[in-house]
């Protein structure tokens, strides 16, 4: 503990960091973390990703709405920390090099033009038009004479619009007449198409960032009755922020700690991995995962909830299974019950047995097999491969040289290894973000999803401020490492369930316009 005096441990303790988990992570940095050991993509065609068809899924969906009636109490978690300052990225750097000067939209800001040329189809241009006219400023004039960067500058600053620096949730991305609906509102309807009640109930839980807590709360007080009258739902909308306990150090090149300039740690967030506190704290049957920004017009909704509602009835009969065979090796775990509840873990799940497993005593069989699958559940969808960033299904060797069906993201992967970089080659669908899950066992208790983390699957990296390199430590992915030890299935879900908007301009794309 050298490196760290005793103000720094007291600074680490306010956060809820201790001593132990303090000299951890700046041994995560010296000693790095492996890489991931992949084996096979996961694919249709290998049996790693399903199928469904159109008689699967009316089952699927059958089975779910039965599930809702029988009194099945389903969430919707969101993640909605990011702020939406990279969706403008393009924009803050145009504006910044030609603002106060005579300039044209140079050739190599093709997306500041793009933006420019269909300003007016933006769910925000009313915002936009108004803003400027409170300043007694003409947004045509300004068009006209080609100050196009006071424009932009109107639409971000935080003293006008504030669009730079609102959360990417409260950005309006969707028209609809007069009305235009920001991220959040589309989570809400969607939510009542799909995670409703027996008795017209909808709990969503969006985790933000503190700094947003409060534009979060006024927003949703000032659309909560018009979203319940409208769908006919009672809304039950929490929210949570990152606790500060999973923040991470932050080193320099040489992996000593970074200090501010009174002197103090610096601590950054420790990733969207460290949402599994949070996840962990919702008190829910089954729980569907999807990020802020996938979100469609009404119009383009109806294929999201067939297939949302299609793995999650997947995810009751699945784990209805696994529930039937926990029973079965707790009451009377005879020969033909562990037979039965193995081919059913490896087969159907994917789990791995060893291969001496059929000499072992039966009760060793029963204990192995039930350590097996006593875990939580995710059905994941699996988007076919359009080169969209982001990770993907395959199949992974674990540090006891096991087989488990993990997503994993491409900064995981030893790419310079020939091999591995042919197996991420050969990936033929992607993540997007489409999780349904269940946390809870067989006697309804929550699971501790602390006991289902592989540790050893974060990452590190590296940003430059000014001169310095300052790295950072990433924990285990919320759907990577943070569930590398549940029940995992993948399924294939068609490309309209994914409509993500990374940049401003993605929301002129057929899908964000109206219908």
């Amino acid at each position: 503990m050298n490196h760290f005096t005793e103000g720094d441990l007291q600074q680490a303790a306010t956060l809820g960091i201790t001593p132990k988990q303090l000299q951890q992570q700046l041994n995560n940095f010296r000693q790095g973390f492996a890489k991931t050991e992949l084996t096979r993509a996961a694919t249709v065609q290998n049996g790693g990703i399903r199928r469904l068809e159109e008689a699967d899924i009316d089952r699927y969906v059958s089975a779910y709405e039965e599930s809702i009636a029988g009194g099945l109490r389903p969430l919707k978690f969101v993640p909605a920390s990011g702020a939406a300052t990279r969706m403008f990225k393009d924009l803050y750097e145009f504006s910044s090099k030609y603002f106060g000067i005579d300039y044209s939209v140079a050739s190599d800001y093709p997306s500041v033009r793009e933006f420019l040329e269909h300003i007016r189809s933006f769910a925000f241009f009313d915002d936009l038009q108004a803003c400027m006219q409170r300043s007694a400023c003409d947004f045509g004039d300004y068009m006209t004479r080609g100050d196009f960067a006071t424009v932009i500058n109107f639409l971000l600053k935080e003293q006008y619009l504030g669009y730079g620096s609102l959360p990417k949730a409260l950005i309006k991305f969707h028209r609809y007449g007069s009305l235009q609906r920001t991220p959040l509102e589309e989570h809400i309807v969607e939510g009542a198409e799909y995670a409703r009640t027996a008795t017209d109930e909808v709990y969503l839980h969006f985790t933000v960032s503190p700094e947003h807590h409060r534009l979060f709360t006024s927003k949703i007080a000032s659309i909560r009755k018009y979203y319940e009258d409208a769908l006919g739902v009672k809304l039950h909308i929490a929210l949570s922020e990152q606790k500060h306990y999973t923040d991470t150090l932050a080193v320099d090149e040489y992996n000593n700690p970074v200090r501010d300039e009174a002197g103090h740690l610096v601590f950054r967030p420790g990733g969207h991995g460290a949402l599994i506190e949070n996840l962990g704290e919702c008190n829910a049957d089954i729980i569907f995962i999807k990020n802020i920004d996938n979100v469609v017009p009404d119009w383009m909704k109806h294929t999201t909830t067939v297939y949302k509602k299609a793995l999650a009835g997947l995810l009751v009969e699945v784990q209805q299974q696994v529930f039937a065979h926990l029973r079965a090796l707790a009451s009377h775990p005879e020969a033909s019950h562990i037979a039965a509840a193995a081919t059913f873990a490896s087969d159907q799940l994917h789990l791995h047995l060893p291969a001496d497993f059929g000499a072992l005593p039966l009760a060793e069989q029963c204990k192995q097999l039930t350590a097996l699958l006593h875990r939580p559940i995710r059905v994941c969808g699996m988007v076919r491969n359009q080169g969209e960033p982001g990770g993907g299904p395959f199949f992974v060797r674990n540090s006891q040289q096991q087989e488990t069906l993990q997503i994993v993201e491409t900064a995981q992967i030893n790419t310079k290894s020939p091999a591995q970089n042919d197996i991420l080659n050969h990936a033929t669908h992607f993540n997007p973000v489409d999780l349904v899950c269940a946390t809870k066992d067989h006697r309804g208790r929550r699971f501790d999803l602390h006991q289902y983390v592989d540790y050893n699957t974060g990452f590190i990296s590296k940003k430059t401020k000014g001169a310095q390199t300052v790295k950072s430590q990433e924990l285990p992915g919320l759907w990577n490492g943070s569930m590398a030890h549940w029940i995992t299935l993948f399924v294939e879900v068609p490309l309209a369930t994914f409509n993500p908007v990374k940049t401003v301009n993605d929301l002129l794309r057929k899908e964000h316009l109206e219908g």
